[in-house]
């Protein structure tokens, strides 16, 4: 059986870490990649949060509380056990100890918040008005980056800037990924 090579990729809401797994797993399909996508775990229905400064009620998507961790727990350790490369991504992958602690390279995506929230309201804007989006953004999603997201930079052994067409850090990632696996 081959042994797990484990990469985790967390970053802030509309960061690019999707963009960046599905490019990876693309690009690495000769290793044949497990991919986990944290957003696949929202437990139904999810939980509503209280913004803490304008109390209004939102549906929580930006706490650990949100997800179905026993869930995903168990398909993360199932994956680590067939063995392969494995990416896990979502915005806590750096966060969550259960996860964080088994990776074998930590990526965290970055990209400027103002970019981060052109990117949601292009996304959302599709079934939402342009008020709404912004005002959860601003009321639960900001603090949520600033509390639980942004501090796990620092678990990061590589930080990618998230506009990724502008650099040549993926092809490097792939290399790395390459030699190390």
């Amino acid at each position: 059986m081959k042994k797990s090579y484990v990469v985790g990729i967390a970053g802030g809401t509309c960061s690019g870490k999707s963009t960046l797994t599905e490019r990876l797993a693309a690009d690495l399909a000769d290793l044949e990649p497990t991919v986990l996508n944290m957003d696949k775990y929202f437990k139904n229905p999810t939980p509503n949060t209280i913004a803490p400064i304008t109390r209004k009620v939102y549906v929580e998507h930006n706490h650990p509380s949100s997800l179905r961790l026993e869930d995903l727990y168990t398909d993360f350790h199932a994956a680590i056990d067939r063995g392969g490369l494995v990416l896990i991504e979502g915005l806590f992958a750096l966060y969550l100890d259960e996860i964080r602690e088994k990776l074998d390279l930590k990526v965290f995506v970055d990209l400027k918040s103002d970019e981060r929230f052109y990117r949601r309201l292009q996304r959302f804007m599709k079934f939402q008005t342009m008020e709404e989006v912004a005002d959860r953004y601003l009321d639960t999603v900001r603090f949520r980056h600033d509390e639980l997201i942004e501090p796990t930079r620092w678990h990061a052994d590589l930080v990618l800037n998230g506009t990724l067409d502008a650099h040549q850090g993926i092809k490097i990632l792939e290399t790395y990924i390459r030699a190390n696996y």
